[in-house]
């Protein structure tokens, strides 16, 4: 699609076609200009479309977007494992480009952060070398070409997701020390954001019980924990009520930033083929995207991950998606909409709303904002 890809990320066993597919939310791609068909339908007959990010139209768009509701502006994923090949690294190179340009063009922040989801040891080099290459490519430092790249106490901040998770990875934390020792290198010309698991600071539950990990962080600049998924609605006081006022203070009291992730919900029905997977952590309108916003406000963050804007995968997408009762067909399974009464662009108003409150405007509390007609 787009750039000779096939259906990356939308595809399973090779196929995107009813009963083949990866993803649970469907793009609503009403405003873009250059669109694809797919074999799904609509109940009408109609033929299901999708957009390209490796369209410059397309990424201006969700740039437009960020600006139009007040979203300060995003991390770009780089998967390792796929940047290692010429075609990936091809296709993410274009996909850069054009949200550089986009960046630029509307005023949104603009970091990258390599994924190291599916990475061997050996691949900390390739980042190094990788991280390298784009400085000079895109001429990420210099503040007149790419004045939005994100800063971080006047240096550029890359972000690297995947560091201390007991999920059997093929990588170390000592591996990533030396990444971080690498990048930063003795003048420390960039700061680094990690993205740890939840539990990182008690190094229980979803997290290697290694010390190594609290050295590595300390050797950093911001940390984001992963959360998604590790609560619910009925679930997040009880959980975040403990984790976020106790990560805050150890983060103040080693000098590391940090950035807690909230998301609008969960499903991964058809990625995981199991129909009891479709909304498995529900949006309930906002009211828990929100109850997350609240609670790490008045937990003390001074900063929000939002997690993710077009991740419609895992369904944790904030772009504009299908409501429900107008998704494609999907053989036996189905697509999970956004609730019906809801515009399509609620949940990307609902995160601004949550930027505004953090940049210092009042009128917010716990309770979800009303948006007006």
């Amino acid at each position: 699609m787009g750039g000779g890809g096939g259906w990356h990320h939308y595809q399973k066993n090779g196929k995107f076609e009813p009963g083949y597919s990866s993803i649970d939310f469907w793009p609503d791609v009403t405003d873009y200009s250059k669109t694809y068909n797919t074999a799904f339908k609509y109940a009408n007959g109609e033929a299901a479309k999708v957009y390209s990010p490796y369209d410059e139209e397309s990424v201006d768009l969700h740039f437009k977007w960020m600006k139009e509701h007040d979203i300060d502006g995003v991390y770009m994923q780089r998967f390792v494992s796929e940047v290692k090949g010429e075609s990936g690294k091809r296709h993410f190179n274009k996909v850069l480009e054009n949200a550089l340009k986009a960046s630029k063009k509307y005023g949104r922040a603009i970091s990258i952060m390599y994924d190291l989801s599916g990475s061997v040891s050996a691949d900390m080099d390739f980042i190094v070398k990788d991280w390298e290459e784009l400085q000079k490519l895109f001429n990420l430092f210099d503040n007149k070409q790419n004045p939005t790249y994100l800063r971080h106490n006047g240096r550029p901040l890359v972000a690297i997701w995947g560091v201390g998770f007991n999920d059997g990875r093929k990588y170390t934390i000592a591996d990533i020390q030396k990444l971080v020792d690498k990048i930063k290198g003795p003048t420390k010309k960039a700061s680094i954001l990690l993205g740890v698991p939840y539990y990182w600071r008690t190094l229980g539950n979803d997290t290697e019980n290694s010390p190594l990990l609290h050295t590595v962080i300390k050797s950093a600049d911001v940390i984001m924990p992963w959360a998604v998924g590790r609560y619910n609605g009925s679930s997040y006081s009880s959980v975040a009520g403990t984790q976020l006022p106790a990560d805050i203070t150890w983060c103040k009291t080693n000098n590391i930033d940090y950035a807690p992730l909230v998301f609008p919900g969960f499903s991964w029905g058809n990625l995981k083929n199991d129909k009891s997977l479709y909304n498995q952590i529900p949006r309930a309108k906002g009211e828990f995207l929100w109850q997350q916003i609240a609670g790490a406000k008045m937990s003390g963050a001074e900063a929000l991950y939002v997690a993710m804007f077009d991740e419609v995968d895992e369904g944790t997408a904030i772009f504009k998606t299908k409501k429900e009762g107008e998704t494609p067909l999907n053989a036996d399974g189905k697509f999970v909409g956004i609730e019906a009464d809801l515009a399509t662009d609620y949940y990307l108003w609902l995160t601004g709303q949550g930027a505004k409150w953090f940049h210092g405007a009042s009128g917010y509390n716990a309770q979800k904002p009303e948006r007006k007609p």
